[in-house]
């Protein structure tokens, strides 16, 4: 029955992004569906946005479908299933000689520069160079997410076990599997690096392995020993980057026939030595600078920059910077064993949903915004707050500015604490919201932990919602906004006299 409704889902998404021949390519990440589209003239965005399971619409360099994480990875199948059907469809319907369909409204040169113009116009917006540089680091990590979840929740799951002295002899188990996965994290990000940047995968990962390999213990740099994971995902990070561009330059001038006993000689030659005698210390340094820096900022100046952080952070996805704090969240998680600014940066969601709250209230007569918010809540609680950006705040603009109130208010209450001493992290990036309760992780217990988190998002739920309430609106907006019928149905009609005056369908028509 799942798989059925899966189906469904991706089967009422097709034709609503134009069909099987206006899809390029398919993906998608913890939470969207994304679409490289042909023409963007030909997706129907109002009925997209109504289909039962879309969460919401986001446009960045692919046209990206919310529908919520775990909905996402079962409808990605069959959505690519449904496009590969229809195109085997189509062809088998034209025949030989004959045309693929009906023929265009309009030619497809038309077609070509309406999707150009669209395509152009939206990457005009996030096309700089340091964005889309943000971006493709993000890629690199962005597939590791499901592990760093995984493993995050058996990690808890383990301490908690230890703490309480149950199952003493699964403990050892859970352990191992927990950080099998972060002691190799740099091979992994040293193979996504050189598939982004476009080298090869194998041979990233295998540069990026020498970091972990406990050899390097035995040699000195700078006067120092090095240290088995020194430098972790930024040393892998700089090491994949420095072999794809050792690889592209190899292949510019050695002889095919050659190429595949040379380039990777070298490549991994040249890349290791560098990583060996200069990559690993400074990105040591880095990786320790960033957490002291984390650790220090929270600790001296907790509420004052909790706040700025929490208030902050809605404007920074909207600018697509907040893809730069990806390998810091995966630092920190790599030396600590979770990030304390996780928690702090999912306070701006809670404040999205309480600014989302005082919009439906203050506006009793929209029905269709009221709708999109009652269908938007759910996910804006599980931390999914791209419903709510995209389709209550960001476009009524002063909302989202009180929902970056509410998430300043909320970033406040966890940083206070963590001034006060209460540190905590989250041990994995991507969940956010009520979902991030499991992967919660700190130095005071884990009853202490989950209540402060529990009311931080109390705090930006109230001061975005009150924020909103009274100052999210201007006059002009609620007059031009809330418009409908009453909500309130009108009380039932008394009975009447025949003649009584007051009862127009009873009064003697005048002749």
């Amino acid at each position: 029955m799942s798989t059925e409704k899966h189906r469904a889902t991706a089967a009422a998404i097709l034709p609503l992004v134009g069909g099987p021949d206006n899809i390029d390519s398919v993906t998608h990440c913890m939470t969207r569906l994304r679409i490289a589209l042909r023409d963007r003239s030909l997706v129907r965005d109002e009925a997209l946005r109504a289909v039962p399971g879309v969460l919401g619409t986001v446009e960045d360099d692919t046209y990206q479908i919310v529908l919520g994480p775990g909905t996402v990875a079962r409808v990605t199948p069959e959505f690519e299933a449904l496009v590969e059907e229809g195109r085997t469809a189509a062809r088998a319907a034209a025949g030989p000689g004959s045309a693929a369909g009906p023929r265009p409204a309009v030619t497809a040169d038309e077609l070509a520069a309406q999707g150009a113009a669209l395509k152009e116009a939206r990457k005009e917006l996030n096309a700089t160079p340091f964005k889309l540089l943000l971006r493709r680091i993000a890629n690199v990590f962005v597939p590791l997410i499901p592990a760093l979840i995984g493993c995050g929740i058996i990690a808890g799951l383990n301490g908690l076990l230890a703490n309480l002295g149950w199952l003493p002899s699964v403990v050892p188990a859970l352990a191992a599997i927990a950080s099998g996965f972060m002691s190799l994290i740099a091979v992994f990000v040293g193979h996504n690096t050189a598939k982004e940047f476009g080298g090869t995968p194998v041979i990233g990962g295998a540069v990026a392995a020498i970091i972990v390999f406990p050899g390097v213990a035995k040699l000195t740099v700078f006067g120092t020993e090095l240290r088995p994971g020194q430098g972790g995902v930024l040393g892998a990070l700089a090491a994949a980057l420095l072999a794809v561009y050792v690889e592209k330059w190899c292949r510019t001038w050695v002889p095919e026939a050659l190429d595949v006993l040379v380039t990777p000689t070298l490549t991994v030659l040249v890349s290791g030595l560098a990583t060996l005698y200069g990559l690993m210390f400074l990105a040591g340094e880095a990786s320790a600078a960033i957490g002291a820096f984390a650790d220090g900022l929270l600790s001296t100046g907790g509420a004052f920059a909790g706040l700025v952080l929490g208030g902050l952070f809605l404007p920074l996805v909207m600018l697509g910077l907040h893809q730069a704090l990806i390998p810091i969240h995966t630092t920190l998680i790599e030396q600590s064993g979770h990030t304390v600014l996780l928690p702090i940066l999912a306070m701006a969601g809670a404040g999205q949903v309480g600014a989302a709250i005082a919009v439906y209230f203050r506006l009793p007569r929209n029905g269709s915004l009221r709708a999109t918010i009652k269908s938007a809540l759910p996910a804006g609680f599980l931390g999914i707050g791209e419903p709510l950006i995209y389709g209550v705040s960001l476009p009524l603009g002063r909302p989202f500015v009180t929902a970056c109130v509410g998430g300043a208010a909320g970033g406040a209450f966890v940083g206070l604490f963590n001034q006060l001493g209460v540190s905590f992290g989250s041990t994995a990036i991507g969940p956010s919201g009520w979902a991030l309760f499991p992967l919660l992780d700190g130095t005071s217990g884990l009853g202490t932990t989950v209540a402060i988190y529990a009311g931080g998002l109390l705090v930006g739920y109230l001061a975005g919602f009150a924020a909103t309430y009274f100052f999210g609106f201007t006059q002009q907006m609620l007059t031009d906004l809330d418009t409908g019928p009453d909500p309130t149905p009108p009380a039932p009609a008394t009975p009447t006299d025949p003649a009584d005056p007051a009862d127009p369908a009873k009064t003697p028509a005048l002749t």
